[in-house]
């Protein structure tokens, strides 16, 4: 069963509603790590709608588990990322309008920046995952790019309206785990996951981890943070 990684994002974005201090995403990772959970993730994004500079620093130096750097190629994100060093970077596409990651990354035509970005970080020591469709030329072209991870989007999936639709997806998500292990992969997947449809994607064989942010966040607001992040390895584990 796969291990839970938490995005920490969306306690900052509450906190950034009212340009105040509260609630902490710092705070919030001490609390998902006490819970059990196995991984912080957080996503600096370049126009710092959520986290920012001060989060990233604190929680390198307070996570205990891992910290997993959500982060587009820009180069001042790069910078940043190489400085502080998260154990994990994951590489995720970003467009200034969006509400929230809207596909994954087009690593099959970036090949060559994706290239530059990806030297740099396992330079300065951090594993590298891309952020991708379940689709084979992604798949082949992460392989290419010689990153050790890749996370799988799983938002068709969660968006579905049909349980015919939601079936497809979800065996577009087993077919292309099976695949990318097949080439030396490993698999993590996320993105629109709830309490409700979480459990099928658990259960698919050798995806190692999935990270969880926006449903974990909404459930804490109504049970508390601990409870949420137990809840939800329950349905996971």
């Amino acid at each position: 069963m796969p291990k839970l990684g938490v995005n920490v994002d969306h306690v900052a974005t509450i906190r950034e509603a009212r340009k105040t201090v509260e609630p902490d995403p710092v705070w919030g990772a001490c609390i998902c790590e006490l819970a059990g959970c196995h991984s912080i993730v957080a996503h600096l994004r370049q126009d710092r709608r959520h986290i920012n500079e001060r989060d990233i620093n604190i929680l390198k130096e307070t996570v205990r588990t891992r910290l997993n750097l959500e982060m587009s190629t820009a180069k001042d994100i790069v910078d940043i990322a190489c400085k502080i060093k998260p154990e994990q970077s994951t590489l995720v596409p970003e467009k200034r309008a969006e509400l929230t990651t809207e596909g994954g990354l087009d690593a099959a035509s970036s090949r060559s920046k994706l290239k530059n970005v990806i030297r740099r970080l396992k330079k300065n020591g951090i594993t590298v995952s891309l952020f991708i469709d379940p689709d084979r030329d992604q798949i082949e072209a992460s392989k290419d790019l010689n990153v050790e991870f890749i996370e799988l989007h799983t938002g068709r999936y969660a968006n579905a309206k049909r349980e015919s639709q939601r079936d497809r997806e979800l065996e577009r998500l087993v077919e292309s785990t099976q695949y990318a292990v097949g080439l030396g992969l490993r698999v993590n997947a996320g993105h629109g996951l709830t309490y409700q449809n979480v459990r099928d994607v658990a259960l698919i064989p050798d995806i190692e981890e999935l990270n969880i942010g926006h449903s974990i966040i909404s459930r804490a607001v109504m049970v508390g943070l601990d409870r949420a992040i137990r809840e939800m390895l329950e349905l996971i584990t």
